[in-house]
């Protein structure tokens, strides 16, 4: 089959209140082909007080995602310790050494980059975004919440709208999910 490419994911928290993540719906296969037009690449998971959302390969973020789940559940739902275990968890297992997914991930205090390759890392900023379009993204939040008083679902939106303009590997249809 062709490789997928990524898809691009933001992350906005201005407030524990008000915290959003969104994702676009495109998967591409190659250079060439739209695999998909509307696939939802965020979630709320663990009781729905966490906000996750994938860049990557497919079938590697799905069991990314799950591993994490599983982790959360066995640490209670504390998003740090959850992530290190599942980190920890990389490094030691042969076949999970190099999934090529990223996963962001938020609860009402804490926002984290997961890579497929075991890092764990909290942003500088209370914004991030990953995947193709991630830098444009990037950008065009950190404008938007340096020089707004938008909600962090109005930046998500915006961010992922002006990414899917500029970047061949994102689309319009947007999904967000909020805490």
């Amino acid at each position: 089959m062709g490789q997928f490419h990524a898809t691009t994911i933001c992350l906005v928290r201005r407030s524990a209140d008000d915290i959003c993540i969104g994702g676009d719906g495109q998967v591409t296969m190659g250079e060439h082909a739209i695999m998909k037009n509307n696939a939802k690449k965020v979630r709320k998971i663990y009781k729905d007080q966490v906000l996750s959302g994938f860049a990557g390969s497919v079938s590697d973020a799905f069991s990314l995602t799950e591993k994490f789940e599983k982790k959360l559940e066995e640490h209670g739902g504390n998003l740090k310790r959850a992530a290190v275990a599942m980190a920890q968890t990389w490094r030691s297992e042969q076949g999970a050494r190099n999934l090529e997914a990223l996963m962001l991930v938020a609860d009402k205090d804490n926002i984290l980059l997961i890579s497929g390759t075991g890092e764990v890392i909290e942003p500088d900023a209370d914004y991030i975004a990953i995947g193709s379009g991630g830098n444009f993204a990037y950008a065009a939040a950190h404008a938007l919440y340096d020089h707004t008083d938008m909600s962090a679902e109005e930046i998500v939106k915006e961010a992922l709208r002006i990414a899917s303009d500029i970047c061949v590997y994102t689309n319009s249809h947007i999904s967000v999910e909020k805490l």
